[in-house]
């Protein structure tokens, strides 16, 4: 940096002010994080693969605003994506598979990735993950990959940093980018965001396109923001929502015009909102209730209201949500194969490759979600379409909107998370007294936006907003003046040992 203007913790607002003063450049900024990637991520291991072109890109985008062209926010501003994501450029898109390793590169970025690139965004580099998110083995071990190998939570580094954004989450907590994007089915933006302590915003099903990414299952899969301020979230949302003829689910919007989320950020957003408190999710670790507790406290006082509700239909959906996911993976992960000419392209080749290939891909976990999959029948299966009825009616009609309906809410409060589990690569996730909320809104394909709320025992926790169908500028509002009234990130040390 020419002066004294230090990227750590800058916000998208931080970046631009200090590029517009000539303070940094696009290409120093991303400097700035190459240096801190090469210092730290020895430890994190967030990092699969760097873009080799990032630099000259910054070079290209500072021209551009030397000769007065401002793409917008994100011009000059360093981003990573989960390796789920496809880029057409020098970089690998793997999910975090030895099998894709050699695959043909995609024809096309993602539209996500097109997105980012005309907002002006520097692609940095891909993040590591939990291998094809997380759906390979019932005994894995979130954000290991036979690729990338094991990212660890930059809070204390013998921690697990949840799957499957694993890497996107930890890089943006460890300062190694400025935001990040990461994709969830069921909790894979949450759970990371929220045990690295940072925002992450699972938007409403549609409201993202999925094209170009690495499926598990179209009726839960999303993109979203994962950066260290609900006002980046927001910024960051606003530049990769939008129209996509490729996923006709985004042209079914209610509103099909891009929004500015950034409109949304109110400091006194919390004033006059009338906010579920989901008592589900208390009494079953002290630690996290009294990090929520805490939280609703200081809700309170910047002005909501805030109701005691009950969750029905928590627990009754779990089995049906397995079985959509076990037939539309294989429906969609066996189509992209097909169309990126990988020469694998079913789950049968992919299996065998993984038992040909055991002791590189296989040293820790198997892969019975796979074999499960691979048996499974078409979309037209009445086990299925049983199934996905189930899990809609559950969690959307008799879930989340029956108890807004019936408590005239704008939005449902829960905790993120609990702390972390230790990395444990013999006996994999160890999730027994987790508490996590993130299932309900992600099996309904409704948003959910976790900003960290606390600490427990040196660990991040978040609280978690969640709502109907688009209702992200209701959650973003809340959440902002959450994070604003309450402060409570901060940065990891990356002072812990290995254990």
């Amino acid at each position: 940096m020419r002066t004294s203007f230090n990227a750590e913790e800058a916000t998208i607002a931080d970046l631009q002010r200090a590029m517009a003063a000539g303070e940094t450049s696009a290409k120093e900024l991303s400097q700035f994080y190459l240096t801190r990637i090469d210092s730290f991520d020895k430890r994190v291991n967030s990092i699969i693969e760097l873009n080799p072109d990032a630099v000259a890109t910054a070079e290209k985008l500072d021209a551009e605003r030397k000769a007065g062209k401002i793409r917008g926010p994100l011009h000059g501003v360093p981003i990573v994506l989960k390796d789920n994501i496809d880029t057409a450029d020098k970089m690998k898109t793997t999910a975090g598979s030895l099998a894709l390793v050699g695959a043909p590169p995609p024809a096309r970025d993602a539209f996500i990735v097109r997105q980012l690139r005309d907002a002006g965004a520097v692609i940095l580099g891909k993040t590591n993950l939990s291998e094809w998110a997380n759906f390979r083995s019932t005994n894995s071990v979130s954000g290991w990959s036979g690729r990338g190998g094991q990212t660890r939570n930059p809070y204390i580094l013998d921690r697990n940093p949840c799957g499957s954004s694993s890497g996107s989450g930890a890089a943006v907590s460890a300062n190694l980018a400025a935001i990040a994007i990461g994709t969830e089915t069921d909790g894979s933006i949450v759970c990371p965001a929220s045990v690295c302590g940072v925002v992450g915003l699972k938007p409403t099903i549609g409201l993202v396109s999925r094209s170009g990414i690495i499926p598990i299952a179209h009726s839960q899969d999303t993109a979203g923001p994962m950066t260290r301020s609900v006002a980046d979230a927001a910024i960051l949302l606003s530049a990769i929502s939008g129209v996509d003829a490729s996923d006709d689910v985004t042209t079914k919007r209610p509103d099909r015009h891009q929004t500015d989320y950034a409109s949304f950020l109110d400091p006194a957003g919390l004033k006059g909102m009338r906010i579920g408190i989901a008592r589900n999710y208390w009494g079953r670790r002290d630690d996290v209730d009294k990090v929520l507790d805490s939280a609703l406290d200081a809700m309170k006082r910047a002005g909501a209201t805030l109701v005691d509700i009950k969750l029905e239909t928590l627990g009754k959906f779990g089995s049906a949500e397995f079985e959509v996911l076990l037939y539309e993976f294989k429906d969609g992960l066996e189509r992209y194969l097909r169309e990126r000419k990988a020469e694998h392209t079913t789950l049968a080749q992919l299996i065998e490759f993984n038992e040909d290939n055991a002791a590189r891909e296989m040293p820790y976990f198997k892969q019975e979600i796979f074999e499960q999959a691979a048996k499974k029948g078409d979309l037209k299966s009445k086990e299925y379409l049983d199934a996905l009825a189930t899990c809609r009616e559950l969690t959307r009609s008799k879930g989340i909107d029956a108890v807004m309906d019936a408590n005239k809410l704008d939005a449902i409060v829960g905790p993120s998370n609990a702390p972390v589990w230790m990395i444990d690569l013999i006996n994999g996730d160890c999730g027994s007294n987790y508490v996590s909320s993130s299932s309900i809104a992600a099996v309904a394909g409704y948003p959910n936006i976790t900003v960290p709320a606390g600490f427990a025992g040196g660990l991040p926790i978040g609280i978690s907003f969640f709502g109907r169908a688009f209702s992200e500028p209701i959650l973003i509002k809340i959440a902002y003046a959450f994070e604003q009234t309450t402060k409570a990130r901060r940065k990891p040390g990356l002072l812990a040992t290995v254990a």
